[in-house]
């Protein structure tokens, strides 16, 4: 059984019970519906919920954060986060019908009562929030405006409000794109996999 605990040593022992149903569910769901690619579920815990988890290294939610996961895929990396946060509240939404419906039968089974799965477009999701949160769906300067207009006046973590991006490889030339503040944290300082090794969290403020 993957040792989550490890590398997120204040995870609970419910909180690590809900991670660790995760494969299950997801292997079932795949048999149907391909919400994550047969040759990347070998390495399931890894890729996607350690993955998802980086986030949560890189900041620390205060409780009653919002958190929008745009182009959530299969869930990622918002339903690992709701796990790791059960004391902020996440939207999670996506395009593609069939994607969102695995998410919320993930939610349902999980009991995660502070997940809304939406089926739409970021432009089209009411509210405002402290973090934007997203798994590489496009390039940065092309993601920005999509939620430039989400995020809450005011900020209640430790860094201004904006977005936290999982992206990997070579990112010069597409941060230089981007006219807010970055940040670029490498996953490796905090997982050895060689997975990790050209991974990295971006922020971005938007504040």
């Amino acid at each position: 059984m993957f040792d989550y605990r490890a590398f997120h040593p204040e995870l609970s022992d419910a909180q690590l019970a809900q991670l660790h149903a995760l494969r299950p569910l997801y292997a079932e769901w795949n048999a149907a519906i391909n919400v994550i690619s047969r040759k990347d579920f070998d390495q399931f815990e890894e890729r996607h919920v350690l993955h998802s988890l980086a986030i949560a290294r890189a900041m620390r939610f205060a409780p009653g954060s919002r958190v929008l996961d745009v182009g959530t895929g299969g869930g990622f990396p918002g339903i690992p986060l709701a796990i790791a946060f059960p004391e902020c509240s996440f939207v999670l939404v996506d395009s593609i019908g069939k994607k969102i419906k695995v998410v919320q039968a993930v939610v349902d089974a999980l009991g995660l009562g502070n997940v809304k799965a939406i089926h739409g477009r970021a432009e089209q999701v009411e509210g405002r929030f402290d973090f934007v949160v997203s798994r590489a769906v496009t390039r940065l300067a092309g993601f920005i405006p999509w939620v430039r207009n989400k995020f809450e006046g005011r900020s209640i973590n430790p860094w201004p409000n904006g977005i936290l991006y999982l992206k990997g490889g070579d990112l010069a030339e597409e941060l230089a794109e981007v006219k807010p503040a970055t940040e670029q944290l490498p996953i490796r300082a905090w997982y050895p996999q060689e997975f990790f090794e050209t991974k990295f969290v971006v922020y971005v403020k938007m504040q």
